[in-house]
C-alpha cells in the first residue's frame, strides 16, 4: 500500500489540513492517509493547554466521512518529545511492506535541518513538501541542509529530489490555503463562527467542550 503520513498539533485541525491531505492523496494515488497528532511537539510549544486526547478527538471527527483517512494516537502512547523520525521508524516496523509519503508544509521543509535526526527521515520514506502561503519553494535543492545535499539527485522538471536510498522528495504546488489554527483559536475565544474554517463536527466539539475560551 501507499500511505500518506501527516502530523501536526492539530490545535485544532482545520479545512486546510484536510485539503492538503486530500490533494496529496489524489496526486500520488495513495491508498490512505494517516493523521498523527503530536503529543509533545519539539519545534514549538503547544499553544494553550488543549490536551492530546481532545486534539485526537477533533481529528477523528474531522475525518469521519472520508474512508481514505485514518488517525493514529501513536505519539500519545510514548513518553518524551514527539519526534517525527521515531514515529516513522515505528510505522516502518509495523508496516514493512508499505510505501510511506511523509507530508509536511513547505515552511517546515525549509527548517528541516533543525529537526531531530533529520537526515534519517530522507532514508526511510518519501517526503512531500506542500506549498504553504508565504513559503513557496522555487528550487528544492537550494533549501536542503548542506550536510545532506550530496545525497540527492535533482530533477527540477519533476519538482523532485532523488535520495540515494531510493526515496524521493517531492514538491506539491497549488494548495496554499491561508488558514491558521491560531486564527481559529482566537475566533473561538471571541465566541465567533468557525464555519468554513473547520468541519461542522469540529466546530460543535470546540463549543461543547469550551475549548480556547480562556486563551489570551
Amino acid at each position: 500500500m501507499k500511505i500518506g503520513i501527516i502530523g501536526g498539533t492539530f490545535n485544532p485541525i482545520h479545512l486546510a489540513h484536510l485539503r492538503i491531505a486530500e490533494g496529496v492523496r489524489d496526486s500520488f494515488g495513495l491508498d490512505r492517509v494517516i493523521f498523527i497528532p503530536a503529543a509533545t511537539p519539539p519545534h514549538k510549544p503547544l499553544a494553550g493547554e488543549t490536551p492530546f486526547t481532545q486534539r485526537l478527538a477533533m481529528v477523528r471527527l474531522a475525518i469521519q466521512d472520508n474512508p481514505a483517512f485514518s488517525v493514529s494516537g501513536i505519539e500519545g502512547e510514548r513518553e518524551g518529545m514527539s519526534y517525527s523520525i521515531d514515529t516513522l521508524r515505528a510505522l516502518r516496523t509495523d508496516h514493512p511492506d508499505d510505501e510511506f509519503f511523509f507530508i509536511i508544509g513547505s515552511d517546515s521543509f525549509q527548517e528541516i535541518g533543525s529537526w531531530h535526526e533529520f537526515a534519517a527521515i530522507f532514508a526511510c520514506c518519501n517526503l512531500v513538501a506542500v506549498e504553504r502561503p508565504g513559503a513557496a519553494i522555487t528550487d528544492l535543492m537550494s533549501v536542503l541542509p548542506v550536510s545532506v545535499a550530496g545525497e540527492f539527485g535533482h530533477y527540477p522538471a519533476e519538482h523532485r529530489l532523488a535520495h540515494r536510498s531510493g526515496y524521493s522528495v517531492y514538491y506539491q504546488r497549488g494548495i496554499p490555503f491561508n488558514i491558521s489554527s491560531s486564527t481559529i483559536r482566537e475566533l473561538a475565544r471571541q465566541g465567533r463562527s468557525l464555519r468554513y474554517l473547520v468541519p461542522p463536527a469540529v466546530e460543535h466539539y470546540i463549543k461543547e467542550q469550551g475549548l480556547y475560551a480562556d486563551e489570551h
